[in-house]
């Protein structure tokens, strides 16, 4: 340290640090001793507040001629490449942007917004860079709203570990094809189970990439129920239509308020629902039959062996078929295409809450940062809190 500046009427304090002129020098590159060749134009960092005043550290930084890489700038221990903070400050700003926006971030910090995204960024690339290649056991693959009018980014996470593995636009089978193709690069083997919703570009990437990919697919449990559910509530709309139509106020009556009624899960349901869909049922409404189908298809995943998961689907599609619910069957028609998924739970139970708890993160990061127009910043946002990175300089 040469010498220390206190600047009262700024808030400043300015140390300013020079080389030894006697020490050695190394190259960055080779790590080797090389001659001194001279110093660099003066560069300044932003370090810890001392006291409450802005400390910045000041100096100017020695160049070697080394004998393989040229004329190169040495590195210096308190600060990373390029930086124009310490390692100390970039390690607090971590910390800080974990608990809340790059905009409050800055505004703590004294800093600017770009400052911000620009530690945030290089904190994500510095904490991709030391992930150990480690293969996923079950990989759980959504997408989640990027900005409104329909655009997605798709996410794929590590269902053991809890984290995000890989971020990519949109969601087209192109997208999804980026990421099998990156962990063939890397060699890792293919999953053991991959759960997904049944969207058919996500699932021909899968086929296309991934060995055996059709065998490993498991479709969530909630987005196979979402085609069911669908189904009665259009039913009963269908059924208010025809009650309507013929003058029946006593019907209307009974399904006026009824719609979370029927798509309540057991789990949710009090014993005040129960009676309410008893008394619905006794009046002979057809979404009383269609409740019923519904009900009963949710035994599916209770079954541990293949072959009677598949004999109770049988059964259940030729009541489903025979109900003379148009709704209904081309549910159950749904159902059956996408079988081989469904039935894949018996083998690995697995589901998609987990994505789902991450995704409801990410929306709460989007909201906290009142959205994002850049798909990179928000790709960074992602992996910065939900990656389970080692994002600390060191």
């Amino acid at each position: 340290m040469k010498s220390v500046e206190l600047r009262l009427k700024e808030g400043d304090v300015w140390v300013e640090v020079e080389a030894d002129a006697a020490a050695m020098l190394q190259c960055p590159v080779c790590k080797r001793e090389a001659p001194r060749y001279d110093q660099a134009e003066e560069r300044s960092w932003r370090h810890l507040d001392t006291c409450q005043y802005r400390t910045m550290v000041r100096g100017r930084i020695p160049r070697v001629q080394c004998a393989d890489h040229g004329v190169k700038q040495v590195r210096v221990e308190w600060a990373e490449d390029r930086s124009r903070f310490t390692m100390l400050f970039e390690a607090f700003a971590i910390r800080v942007l974990q608990e809340c926006s790059l905009s409050a971030a800055a505004e703590l910090l004294g800093t600017s917004w770009e400052e911000m995204a620009g530690i945030q960024r290089r904190a994500v690339a510095r904490g991709l860079s030391r992930r150990t290649v480690q293969p996923a056991r079950v990989v759980g693959i959504d997408e989640t709203s990027f900005q409104k009018r329909h655009e997605y980014i798709t996410v794929a996470i590590d269902l053991e570990r809890d984290c995000v593995l890989w971020v990519g636009d949109e969601r087209k089978e192109a997208t999804l094809a980026s990421f099998w193709e990156s962990q063939a690069t890397q060699e890792l083997p293919a999953p053991e189970a991959i759960v997904m919703d049944m969207w058919d570009p996500y699932i021909a990437a899968t086929r296309k990439h991934v060995p055996e990919g059709l065998t490993r697919l498991v479709f969530d449990r909630y987005h196979v129920m979402w085609h069911v559910n669908k189904a009665v509530d259009e039913v009963r709309k269908a059924e208010q239509r025809e009650l309507r139509s013929r003058g029946d106020d006593e019907g209307l009556k009974h399904l006026k308020g009824t719609r979370y009624l029927w798509l309540r899960g057991k789990a949710t349901r009090k014993a005040k629902h129960n009676r309410a869909i008893g008394q619905l049922r006794r009046a002979g409404l057809k979404v009383g039959r269609a409740w019923a189908i519904k009900e009963s298809v949710t035994r599916l995943w209770t079954y541990k062996r293949v072959s009677a998961a598949q004999a109770f689907f049988t059964r259940w599609y030729g009541w489903a078929a025979r109900s003379r619910l148009p709704s209904m069957i081309k549910a159950a028609k749904t159902l059956k295409h996408y079988l081989y998924g469904i039935l894949a739970f018996t083998q690995h139970p697995y589901t998609n809450a987990r994505t789902e708890a991450i995704n409801a993160k990410i929306q709460e990061i989007k909201y906290r940062a009142r959205g994002y127009r850049n798909r990179e910043n928000f790709r960074n946002a992602i992996l910065f809190h939900c990656g389970g990175l080692q994002m600390d300089p060191r």
